[in-house]
Formats: structure tokens, sequence, C-alpha cells
């Protein structure tokens, strides 16, 4: 049996390798076991424009992994007696409270609206049943917001986030904006905005001192540009960031975080709610989070409308995977090692993490560059999740 500094040298490797061929521009890795930790790297540069290194300290645009952390704040409520899963989501806009339906177009090619037959809960949303979308994954609502002018989330505007709904309420699984409204609700709840709800319940009691919508001139010395894959298949630094001062920081997708900080919430999940003597939700509120949620509906389909901003995103083609209330879950034995019912979720920035509580391990490997779902990213995330469960064999 290879020994765990052997294992782990071979991981390094492979890390190694995929920066100096540039199949990615820098990476870091990380992964514990609830014992501690087990392995962590960081490899390449920040930024292949100006370089620096790529360390462990490294701040990322987390993008997606965003929504786990804001699911927890939204069952911290929900443990306090202060929202029910399944009431009506408290009065916060029309777009929410009193939800349309995208009927189809008119011949003039206007949306064709009708009310909701249901009201959408907190559970619709945690689900991502509650029928909001993404424009650039679902073409009626990009339709739709070409014909209206609705603005872009990336306006960090509030009324971005009033679109119809796709759907009824809990009829479908689909991707969309979803957690940008449990983020609303957790503020008009708690009566915190939910940079200050976040860091007071969740990052700050975890020790995650790197991760808030605001990044401070010290971390943004260390925060890693984006890079967009060209044709060729080159990366190329880009200018993108988040809005600065929007009308509300979005819980579906606006947090800086570094991979200590994040690997620390995955350790919060495994230990049922705790670590190191900070209790964050309750061993019965984690286990409700990684029950399936969503019954029969198929869910972890990703299609996107813009090639350069994400690829089709698939992690297991012709499985069945379902949802809890706040991430994935595989409902058979992963290729690359991780067990059934495993959470698992990304950031569209080609980050991705998993936590599997049958074999006490968690992991997390951030890059920074688009697409999404990159093909190279995507097989270094597989090697790296097999290395990982190696490491767990190895003596």
């Amino acid at each position: 049996m290879t020994g765990k500094a052997e294992t782990a040298e071979q991981l390094d490797r492979v890390l190694r390798d995929a920066v100096e061929t540039r199949e990615v521009p820098g990476v870091v890795a990380l992964a514990a076991r609830d014992t501690g930790h087990l392995y962590e790297g960081a490899f390449g540069v920040r930024d292949l424009g100006s370089g620096g290194a790529m360390t462990l300290d490294t701040v990322f645009r987390i993008a997606s992994m965003t929504k786990a952390i804001t699911s927890v704040a939204a069952m911290q409520l929900v443990e306090q007696g202060k929202i029910g899963l399944d009431d009506p989501a408290p009065e916060i806009d029309p777009a929410l409270n009193r939800p349309q339906v995208l009927d189809g177009f008119d011949a003039a090619g206007q949306p064709k609206l009708r009310p909701a037959k249901r009201p959408i809960t907190l559970r619709h949303l945690l689900t991502h049943t509650a029928g909001f979308t993404y424009d650039w994954s679902n073409p009626n609502t990009a339709r739709c917001v070409e014909a209206t002018g609705m603005l872009p989330m990336s306006s960090g505007k509030r009324a971005a986030l009033c679109q119809p709904l796709a759907f009824d309420p809990g009829e479908r699984w689909e991707y969309g904006i979803n957690i940008d409204w449990a983020g609303r609700i957790v503020e008009t709840v708690s009566g915190q905005p939910l940079g200050a709800y976040l860091r007071e319940h969740v990052c700050g009691p975890l020790g995650m001192v790197d991760t808030g919508f605001v990044p401070t001139p010290e971390q943004r010395a260390r925060l890693a540009p984006v890079h967009q894959r060209q044709a060729d298949g080159t990366l190329t630094p880009t200018n993108f960031d988040f809005p600065v001062d929007p009308e509300f920081h979005g819980g579906g997708g606006a947090l800086y975080s570094t991979g200590r900080d994040y690997l620390a919430f995955l350790q919060m999940l495994l230990h049922d709610g705790t670590l190191n003597g900070a209790r964050v939700l309750r061993p019965e509120t984690v286990a409700l989070i990684n029950r399936n949620q969503v019954g029969d509906l198929q869910a972890g389909r990703l299609p996107s409308l813009v090639p350069e901003r994400a690829h089709l995103f698939e992690l297991f083609p012709g499985m069945q995977v379902r949802w809890g209330l706040a991430y994935m879950l595989n409902l058979a034995p992963g290729p690359h090692g991780r067990s059934i019912n495993s959470p698992s979720w990304a950031g569209i920035f080609n980050s991705y993490y998993w936590l599997d509580p049958a074999r006490r391990v968690a992991g997390v490997i951030l890059a920074q560059f688009l697409p999404f779902a990159d093909p190279a990213m995507l097989r270094l995330y597989g090697q790296f999740e097999r290395s990982v469960y190696a490491l767990l064999e190895a003596r």
C-alpha cells in the first residue's frame, strides 16, 4: 500500500502539472477528515499576466459556493422558529410574494404572465424548486429579459431579482436566483444586512476571517483575477469583478473567501454543526439539510446558453441526483470515491467542493477562470477527489 507521504507527493505532481501545462492558471486544493486536515496545496500563479504565486490564503470569488453558506444562515432562523420551511415567504417584494409564471409570449414577442398556483416557501427557494432561473441557462427567461429590458444580476440592483417564474413552485427543479431571495429573507427575518448576519452567526464563529461580501484592501491584494479560456485554449486575465456598492449582496453567489475558510465551513457540517467549540447548527438540522428534499425530481443539470460563460454542467451524467436544503446529493456512489448521498456543488469560476458524511471527509478545489465546467478543470477535480480517498487508505 502506498504511504501517505508518497500519495500526497503524487497529488502535488498532478496539481503542479495542471498549472505548468496551463490547463488551469493556478489552483488551491484542500481536504480534511473529521479528525483534522488531510491535504493542502497551492500551485501556479494568481494572475497569468502579472504573476504572484498562488498561496493557501489566496482570495477567490466563490460564486455559487456562497449558496450553501446562505442556506445554513436561513436554517439557523428555521431552528429558532423565526420562519417555517413551508410558510409563505415573508413580505419582501411582489415578485416573491405574488409571483407570476411566464406562460409563453404573445404575437408581439411580449411575455404572457399568469398568477402562480401556490405561494413560494423557503423550502422551494433552498431546493431550487420555486421557479426562479438564470437568464444564461433558461431560454424562456433569457427571451423575457430581452423583451422587457429587465436588469441583469450583474447590475447589483434589487430589480434584477424581479423575474417571473419559469414554472409553478414545487413542480420542477431548476437552478436559479432562488438563494439570492433566501438571502433577502435572512435579512428581513433577522433585521441585519446579510453580510453582517453571516459575519456574526456563521463565518465569525467558524473563524472564516477572509469570507465576506466586501474584501478589505489587504484581502484584495491576495485576490486572484478571473481568467477567460480563449478559443485556442489559452487563458487570459480579465477585469471582471462584482458590482461596487450593490443594492443587495447576493446570497446566491457574491462572497469572497479562501480555501481554508471554506474547508472550515465544510468541517462544521462534517461535525454535525459544530467546529472548535462553536455550534452553528444543531445535528438534527444538518441531517435535514443533507436529506433529499425534492422527492423524485431530478436535479443537478445546468445547461448554458452562453458558451464563453459556462459549458453544460452535469457532474454525474446518467445518475440520479437530488437536492437537499443547501446542495446536490448523489444517489449512487461517485466515480472517484465519494459515498452515496454525499453533498456537493460548485462556483461558476471553476471552484468545487464535496463532503462525504459516511467516510467523514471533505474537499475543496478552487481556480478562477471561465467558462464554468471547463473539461480540464473537471478532470483535475476528479483526480483530486481520487487522491483524497487514496490518502484515506494510505498508511
